[in-house]
């Protein structure tokens, strides 16, 4: 808070000065001035808070200062010196708006007194401008989420800040119609993401952003909401002749800024009524932030979309399942992004479609974790960590979350096999569940667990009981089992699904094992099932 004195009596003014330690008040002393005119030249420039200045000075008065600083900062605190206990003189001064008067005799501590009390009235008004500015931003806020974000418009009554409504055709009626539909301007809503900073300055930068695109886009109103700047834009029907072009005022903030920005643009409208909608289809574009390279995109481009894969076919599942097996993590990188990639690239993918299939390739990766253990004779872990992917989450984090998923199934299934023997013959197994609507051989598989066929052959027999073709047999005959029970799909179907593309020799097989043929264990799995509900 700074302070000026002024008196043309030298000794007065170095005293008032020197004698006082204005610092540890927390008041900034400006150097004294000689004159009423000398300080007036400074006012404009050096803007002091407190004017503490004689009534009775060569040239103009210090009743005149107080009056002329008075009309050029009207809230500044001025207190008059005198030399005269003259109350017609403090009468005069209380009329010119000065709020204190103090004699020159005065002690120090009474001036110290009366320029604290002045420093007071001076920080209570800005509290209250402060606050006042605070309520004010809060309830612009408040009503910009609510008429925008929440679409509470029953009331009709639209904020002031926000309201556009115009008759276009009073606007424009000295033109023709055509030229003023071209010119016509409604308004849209961009969501806008901002990065480039440290993680720490991430809502400093959303703030900062937020500040800048009023700046530099006309007539933009824009506010910050979560990780995003929600922005109100004018929209002209042909934006190629308008001059108006959000991706100029994105990339000026950008160099401004350093920073990046990425914008999804919703539908324009035509009345300020109809601003939730907008933003609404502004936040279906953004959920594509990580499905699009685009660094301006909008609902139009996307709204036609029907939505990609969203299962894993069974070849794939049966790959992810040998990887799993083979236990690398790196192939299982490779794997996962070429995944996501794909996915990514199809036309009609939406983040519904995406984080479906990014879903259904972790359920492939506990189906595979289950029957491999219960192949081998394993328990399944009582609790294994449950993901349900966010749709509104960046795609590539959704893939890095997929891989350390099924890394976790990988690791822990790997982890509760021992060593030795019978170990070899478990990670055998886990590779057979996870190929068997491939051809299996007892070669293929001793490659995969690093041994010669002839010696897996022989751990086989004395650790199961039974040869290596037999146990491949009878794990397919269940598999069929377990699906017949609860399938409807046709017999040729689970039959492929279960490694056999002859659905007449599967047939005979699965009767010479079970003693029924597949419809036959169908029926009877139903009416088992419907007698026990």
């Amino acid at each position: 808070m700074r302070l000026l004195i002024v008196d043309d009596e030298v000794i007065i003014r170095t005293g008032l000065a020197s004698v006082i330690a204005w610092h540890e008040l927390g008041i900034e002393l400006l150097h004294p001035a000689a004159s009423a005119e000398e300080a007036w030249s400074r006012l404009s420039e050096e803007r002091p808070h407190i004017l503490m200045t004689d009534i009775r000075m060569n040239g103009r008065s210090g009743l005149e200062l107080a009056e002329a600083a008075l009309d050029l900062l009207p809230e500044l605190e001025v207190i008059i010196l005198s030399g005269y206990d003259d109350f017609s003189y403090a009468q005069q001064a209380i009329r010119n708006g000065v709020t204190d008067y103090l004699l020159k005799t005065s002690k120090p501590e009474e001036i110290i007194k009366t320029v604290l009390q002045a420093k007071s009235r001076i920080t209570e008004r800005w509290a209250a401008k402060s606050q006042e500015g605070k309520q004010l931003r809060e309830n612009r806020e408040r009503l910009f989420a609510s008429w925008v974000i929440e679409g509470n418009t029953e009331s009709g009554v639209c904020p002031a800040f926000l309201e556009f409504d115009t008759d276009q055709a009073d606007i424009f009626s000295s033109m023709r119609e055509e030229s003023c539909r071209e010119r016509s301007i409604s308004r849209q809503v961009v969501l806008i993401q901002a990065s480039g900073w440290n993680r720490a300055s991430d809502a400093l930068l959303r703030f900062a952003v937020q500040n800048m695109l009023e700046d530099v886009l006309p007539d933009a109103v824009a506010q910050v909401e979560k990780q995003h700047i929600v922005c109100i834009l004018p929209y002209a029907a042909a934006l190629d002749r308008s001059g108006y072009r959000l991706e100029d005022g994105i990339n000026r903030v950008e160099q401004w800024l350093k920073c990046s920005l990425r914008a999804a643009a919703g539908e324009p409208v035509q009345k300020s009524v109809e601003l939730h909608h907008s933003y609404q289809t502004a936040l279906a574009a953004y959920r594509y932030r990580g499905l699009t390279n685009a660094k301006v995109w909008r609902y139009e481009q996307i709204s036609d979309r029907q939505g990609g894969k969203t299962v894993l076919t069974q070849e794939e599942e049966t790959v992810l399942g040998r990887l799993l097996m083979d236990n690398d993590p790196v192939t299982l990188t490779v794997w996962t992004r070429e995944l996501v990639i794909s996915l990514i690239a199809e036309s009609d993918v939406t983040p519904g479609s995406y984080t479906a299939c990014l879903h259904s390739a972790l359920i492939a990766g506990h189906r595979w974790f289950a029957r491999t253990l219960q192949a081998i004779g394993r328990e399944q872990p009582a609790r294994l960590k449950p993901w349900t992917p966010e749709p509104d989450k960046d795609a590539a984090a959704l893939g890095d979350e997929l891989f350390h998923h099924l890394y976790d199934l990988m690791h822990t299934y790997h982890s509760r096999l021992g060593q030795g023997q019978a170990a070899h013959v478990q990670k055998a197994i886990g590779y057979i569940e996870s190929s068997l609507t491939q051809d299996i051989s007892l070669q293929q598989v001793a490659g995969q667990i690093h041994l010669h066929p002839g010696h897996l052959s022989e751990l086989f027999k004395k650790e199961m009981g039974v040869t290596f073709g037999d146990f491949v047999t009878d794990m397919r005959i269940r598999r069929a089992m377990d699906m017949l029970a609860v399938s409807p799909a046709k017999v040729s179907e689970i039959a492929a699904v279960s490694g056999y593309d002859d659905v007449k020799y599967f047939s005979r097989l699965f009767k010479k094992h079970t003693g029924k043929t597949p419809s036959e264990y169908r029926e009877q799995a139903l009416v088992f099932k419907s007698s026990g509900s």
